[in-house]
């Protein structure tokens, strides 16, 4: 078994400009000749694409290529980055795909700064589980979060000597 090569901690995560979440399609639908078409599920583990964006200095984007290159074998291998999704940032394991013939466009602006876009295809996304869903439809959120607060001030704040920091 490989080691997952992660995303150099010294370069920043992809902005927010452009980044979306584009789920690839699970299901299979066949038109019937009369009535309703057929719908089913076809895989239970389909892949996610996320356009994104990053800003990188000089130095930064110097050094994307050079891990790009070596430690990624030009895109070839997953590699482990924290993205953006419902339940927050999450490590996810990622490839580049890129658009079109590039795995990513790389355009120089003003003052040393670099704008590298691409599209990074994800293995899964980390997702609420059926447990923690059960409960955000069965209770009111607001209330459940509420408590939790009021518990954390109780315990942190309200208790003498209760945290040992």
């Amino acid at each position: 078994m490989t080691t997952l090569v992660s995303w150099p901690a010294r370069l920043p995560l992809p902005t927010f400009d452009g980044y979306a979440l584009e789920p690839q399609d699970a299901t299979s639908r066949t038109d019937m000749e009369a009535g309703p078409a057929r719908q089913r599920r076809r895989f239970t583990g389909t892949p996610t694409r996320i356009p994104v964006r990053w800003r990188f200095r000089d130095v930064d984007f110097a050094t994307f290529e050079a891990w790009f290159r070596l430690k990624l074998a030009d895109g070839a291998d997953w590699f482990a980055i924290s993205l953006l999704g419902g339940i927050g940032i999450a490590a996810h394991e990622a490839r580049f795909v890129g658009q079109g013939n590039a795995p990513y466009k790389a355009v120089p602006g003003r003052g040393g700064v670099w704008i590298v876009t691409s599209v990074l295809e994800i293995r899964e996304r980390p997702m609420l589980d059926e447990g923690a869903l059960d409960i955000l439809l069965a209770e009111d959120v607001s209330g459940l979060l509420a408590a939790i607060d009021a518990l954390h001030s109780t315990v942190h704040a309200g208790l003498p000597g209760a945290n040992p920091w």
